[in-house]
């Protein structure tokens, strides 16, 4: 029996961790009698969970993404396990691991801008840390016997990138709406006058525009999503409409909000920690979607948004044109006339737009089961 180790160390994450639920959810699901699958959590998940399949074991470890302990400590956990192949499903690894392993890079994004925590930190500090990453991904991309991607687009950054010699072994895998999502999507969702006092409760603060219309946005507030030019733009909307900025409540969501002008507090509003159950209601009952990232490997806010059949206002960067081709309403992310013109472009027009074709193309279960293909290819 062939043993495949899986990090799964961001699984409690966003972006990685809702690909490494679905990835894990799917593959336990699929017959495999020939392969015993090691799973590395750290201790919170670890306690947390538990496998039905018994071709899956749990992994204790104790070295997150980025720290020294991962090159060390992880490093020896992998050799001791004598793994046949290890999959490493972000670009943190540990350089020293010369066995055969696979690698999932989800997007080029910190090769391109300050993201995340890295943008906060003293600019020595950070030209440090930064070339430390730039040698881990390289490293990564040099030694893995396959690269994952999830999309054409990050493929094509990394040939440029890395060069030609690297593009027969990277492989890109469309993701998909999570399955989580789709559960909820299933059960009896609470009325829209229960859930805005719901809302009202979480945010102090209630739409205020006739009927309850709402703009959405989905996401975390890194610079790179572009959230600062979002609300520039909307603060050029004079419709009453709301804007709803949905992620997590970090350093980058308050540095926002005191940047929202004083006559548009009442409509431009931060909601977070959404449950499932939230973002279904979201996707359902909202105006449109709208995404400014300058940067993304993906955009699984995009394809959840087309399955509930929600229109799509969005940059017009390579990656959502490669998900959505013409599907949607685009704008220039660093143009905040332009984004605010296409949302009044909207209000004014409000099409519906088809979306079967392009969720055809995406899910989940196929990305696990292609990754499965992937793993008895290089066990071979």
């Amino acid at each position: 029996m062939h043993r495949i180790g899986i990090d799964a160390r961001l699984y409690g994450q966003t972006g990685v961790g809702v690909y490494l639920r679905n990835l894990l959810y799917f593959l336990e699901k699929s017959p495999q009698n020939n392969l015993e699958f090691y799973i590395y959590f750290l201790p919170n998940e670890f306690r947390k969970l538990n496998f039905e399949n018994k071709n899956f074991v749990k992994k204790l470890v104790s070295s997150p993404w980025h720290s020294f302990s991962e090159q060390t400590l992880l490093l020896n956990a992998l050799y001791k396990d004598d793994l046949d192949l290890m999959h490493f499903t972000y670009f943190s690894y540990p350089v020293l691991y010369k066995r055969k392993f696979i690698a999932t890079i989800h997007d080029t994004t910190p090769l391109l801008y300050k993201t995340g925590k890295a943008s906060t930190k003293n600019p020595l500090l950070y030209e440090i840390k930064f070339q430390a990453f730039k040698f881990v991904m390289s490293q990564q991309v040099k030694n893995a016997g396959l690269i994952i991607t999830p999309s054409k687009t990050v493929k094509k950054q990394l040939i440029s990138i890395y060069g030609n010699k690297y593009e027969d072994k990277i492989k890109h895998i469309y993701e998909g709406v999570n399955f989580e999502l789709l559960e909820s999507s299933k059960k009896i969702l609470i009325s829209k006058s229960q859930f805005l006092n719901k809302f009202q409760i979480s945010t102090n603060q209630i739409p205020i525009s006739k009927n309850n219309q709402f703009f959405i946005y989905i996401g975390n507030f890194y610079p790179h999503k572009n959230v600062e030019n979002l609300i520039k733009a909307f603060s050029k909307i004079k419709e009453k409409v709301n804007l709803i900025l949905i992620g997590p409540d970090d350093y980058f969501a308050n540095r926002l909000s005191r940047n929202i002008g004083i006559t548009k507090r009442d409509q431009i509003i931060f909601y977070h920690s959404p449950s499932k159950e939230d973002l279904v209601f979201f996707y359902k009952n909202a105006l449109a979607l709208i995404h400014p990232s300058l940067s993304e490997g993906f955009g699984l806010p995009l394809v959840e948004a087309a399955y509930f059949k929600l229109p799509i206002i969005a940059s017009n960067i390579a990656v959502f044109k490669e998900v959505l081709g013409n599907k949607y309403i685009s704008f220039r992310p660093e143009d905040p006339d332009d984004i605010a013109n296409k949302i009044k472009s909207f209000l004014k027009g409000r099409k519906k737009i088809g979306y079967t074709d392009i969720l055809k193309k995406f899910s989940f279960e196929k990305m696990a089961n292609n990754t499965l293909d992937l793993y008895n290819q290089e066990l071979v």
